[in-house]
């Protein structure tokens, strides 16, 4: 039975999220091993993971736009293409500065390929549908962090690191002859100019703030330069609101967070993503470094989360239909700030099958998190919005995440120096999954201010009640 083409295009789109979750979690598990052969402390890894997240942070404003100018099949087509030529130059780089710089372009096909799909998802799904087609949308998605761990731990260990980026060339060409056929070249008819001040200001900005504060330790760059870089990107940020505040189109336009539930997810969406994305830093290298472990078996502990996200997705609408948004970001997201401290009262002698029960039940309550923070999102904005509250939700996403693993390794650092080690050991990660946890805490006091009712044609439970 042939499959229809909005069913056919979300798995196209899925098949493009695979292979991006896969490689940010390949990476995860080899960066002990990348950071031996480049000569590097493995806390300086954390770069390799901030340029990634900084370059979707610069080009995913554009992104709306674009497929609005060029058409959707078009920039999805060519963001696969670029992404491609990423993943291979990275597998081929020698040096920590060339090997950042890959990631950055690699990153730059991410920002285009995988908002571009969701923004055809979105213009295609009703309001009362969208939960479901977020989920049904990512569970074959989530197959990428399952599979990524292992795969790369496997790899790693058995092969050599640089074939985890190689892996993606099949794939990419595969989903570029499933775009050319399947996907319909959607534009506007009506597209504003963009706004190319904004798009400097922003990017300038996005990408020294985070550069500046994932160089800090004396990473590539001195200490003195970290601290400019920082200066440099708070003022060019500062200098972007200004001039949103005056621009007819702007880039991002912050006018979307005078929507209640849109600044839940954002705002407060944005305290639980830090926290949560220190984990794919911290945890793989608390296994390795601290504990041991090879990358091959500590990417099969870590897989576990994944697993747990997958099942979850397939039970969060009628969790949402039943308690709503406002109960399920309150409680959920105390619960889940729990589970990432839960992780620093690992040690060496915890059983294995303990730590993946709880690598997996973390990963079921984050799972619902982000579902749930993903769909109030979009629960106010209306059709003409869509594209830039996509625009913005993707660059905060992404920020935050990038936070996340700069606080992380900051934590890291100065839990160690703190206790006179002269490298990384078991006992200085606990306090930076304490310090990730109340991190993610912090998002529970918005989901509180949330309305009872918010996003109720969004979980059904408005239906619910009158049926």
């Amino acid at each position: 039975m042939p499959l229809s083409r909005p069913l056919t295009t979300s798995l196209i789109v899925a098949c493009a999220l695979f292979m991006e979750n896969m490689d940010s979690t390949v990476i995860s598990t080899s960066l002990p091993a990348l950071a031996r052969d480049l000569g590097e402390s493995p806390v300086a890894l954390k770069l390799a993971l901030t340029s990634y997240l900084v370059s979707l942070a610069v080009f995913i404003p554009i992104s709306g736009w674009m497929a609005d100018r060029f058409g959707a099949r078009t920039v999805f087509r060519s963001a696969i293409g670029v992404f491609m030529l990423g993943s291979i130059l990275c597998g081929l780089s020698n040096s920590l500065a060339g090997f950042v710089a890959c990631r950055f372009l690699q990153g730059a096909g991410g920002a285009m390929m995988v908002p571009v799909g969701r923004l055809v998802i979105l213009r295609s799904v009703s309001k009362s549908e969208l939960v479901k087609a977020l989920s049904y949308l990512t569970i074959p998605a989530l197959l990428g962090p399952v599979i990524g761990p292992p795969l790369g731990g496997f790899i790693t260990t058995y092969f050599h690191w640089r074939w985890i980026f190689f892996i993606n060339i099949p794939i990419s060409l595969i989903g570029m002859a499933l775009a050319t056929r399947y996907i319909e070249n959607l534009r506007s008819a009506d597209v504003p100019p963009l706004d190319v001040p904004g798009f400097v200001l922003s990017a300038l900005g996005c990408s020294m703030l985070m550069l500046g504060l994932a160089t800090a330790g004396r990473h590539l760059v001195s200490g003195t330069t970290s601290a400019a870089l920082t200066a440099a990107g708070i003022m060019s940020l500062g200098l972007y609101i200004r001039h949103a505040r005056r621009a007819p189109f702007p880039l991002l336009d912050f006018k979307l967070l005078k929507l209640p539930t849109f600044r839940m997810s954002i705002v407060g969406g944005a305290f639980f993503r830090m926290g949560i994305g220190a984990i794919p830093f911290l945890l793989p290298l608390m296994l390795q470094l601290g504990f041991g472990l090879d990358p091959f078996q500590s990417g099969l502990l870590t897989c576990a989360s994944a697993a747990g996200a997958m099942l979850m997705k397939t039970v969060a609408p009628p969790i949402l239909r039943r308690y709503g948004f406002r109960g399920v970001l309150a409680f959920n997201g105390a619960l889940g700030a729990l589970s990432v401290a839960a992780f620093g009262l690992f040690t060496a002698s915890t059983p294995h099958f303990l730590i993946m029960a709880v690598v997996l039940a973390g990963g079921c309550i984050r799972s619902l998190q982000f579902t749930s923070l993903n769909a109030i999102a979009y629960a106010d904005v209306s059709l003409a919005d869509m594209s830039r509250a996509t625009s913005l939700a993707g660059v905060a996403q992404q920020l935050a995440v990038g936070m996340g693993v700069t606080i992380g390794g900051l934590a890291l650092q100065a839990s160690s120096a703190a206790q006179g080690h002269t490298a990384i050991s078991a006992g200085d990660f606990w306090p930076a999954f304490l310090a990730i946890g109340m991190i993610a805490g912090l998002s529970v006091p918005f989901a509180r201010r949330l309305p009872e009712g918010a996003g109720a044609e969004l979980s059904g439970r408005r239906l619910a009640a009158r049926a």
